[in-house]
């Protein structure tokens, strides 16, 4: 744990690096690309500000990530558990996705309005395809020969599902869930870009329109730093949940 953070702290501070060295070796205006510290000053003394809209993207990131969650798992067992609907539901997701989420962002706006609804609807839709699609995988990718041993012991298809297709489906869930994670925030702050009344979306907009360059990145800032920590929570999350299944790549 502590060497990963370490490691996290010397990519940031190379990164930053980068910035600054890329800001003097350019001379490019501050209004186009503010320096690091610049944007450190705004973040100090915009903090209460920033804060504020924060803490709206993060409740409307946060809600529509579990309702993401819960929706794609959802989705994703009807369609394990009958291969009727698969045949006529999957398409309909597949689908789904062929719509970009910038053109429906302002019917979403329309439909449920300015407030939060509109946000939480956005992050639902960008996240319910890779949580359905991961996990319909995982149930249907199940070792053959456990079902088939379960049936020699007379399982019904219910008990399949639940003590075995379930858990060993639920490493690709998790793989969804990560995605989703890092995903929720682009939703929630497409539809504060198209209409909203706050939000990290809706400062970076109007600080764009300001020429406020500083602020804007000091809200893109604190927007990366929340998805990161979204992203380490679930993941956290996800290995309590899914103990038995090893992490074998840095075993060696």
């Amino acid at each position: 744990m502590m060497a990963s953070l370490v490691r996290g702290l010397a990519v940031m501070l190379g990164l930053l690096l980068l910035w600054q060295l890329l800001v003097w070796g350019t001379g490019v205006p501050r209004y186009l690309l503010p320096e690091p510290l610049a944007v450190f000053e705004a973040l100090w003394l915009q903090g209460p500000l920033i804060l504020h809209h924060a803490l709206l993207t993060l409740a409307e990131i946060v809600l529509g990530l579990v309702l993401g969650l819960l929706l794609g798992g959802l989705m994703a067992l009807v369609l394990a558990s009958s291969s009727l609907l698969s045949r006529w539901l999957l398409p309909l997701v597949i689908a789904s996705q062929a719509v970009p989420v910038f053109a429906l962002a302002p019917l979403l706006v329309l439909w449920l309005g300015y407030g939060m609804a509109s946000k939480v609807a956005m992050a639902v839709l960008v996240i319910f395809f890779p949580v359905t699609v991961s996990f319909h995988e995982g149930l249907r990718r199940v070792e053959r020969g456990w079902i088939e041993q379960a049936r020699v012991m007379d399982a019904g298809a219910a008990s399949i599902l639940w003590h075995i297709r379930l858990p060993a489906a639920l490493p690709a869930f998790g793989a969804g869930a990560r995605i989703a994670a890092v995903v929720a925030p682009i939703g929630a702050v497409i539809g504060e870009w198209v209409g909203s009344a706050g939000g990290l979306g809706y400062l970076m907009l109007h600080a764009n329109a300001r020429m406020q360059t500083d602020l804007l990145f000091a809200a893109l800032l604190v927007l990366c730093l929340m998805a990161m920590a979204l992203w380490l929570i679930v993941d956290r999350l996800l290995r309590r949940l899914i103990f038995w299944q090893p992490d074998t790549l840095h075993a060696a």
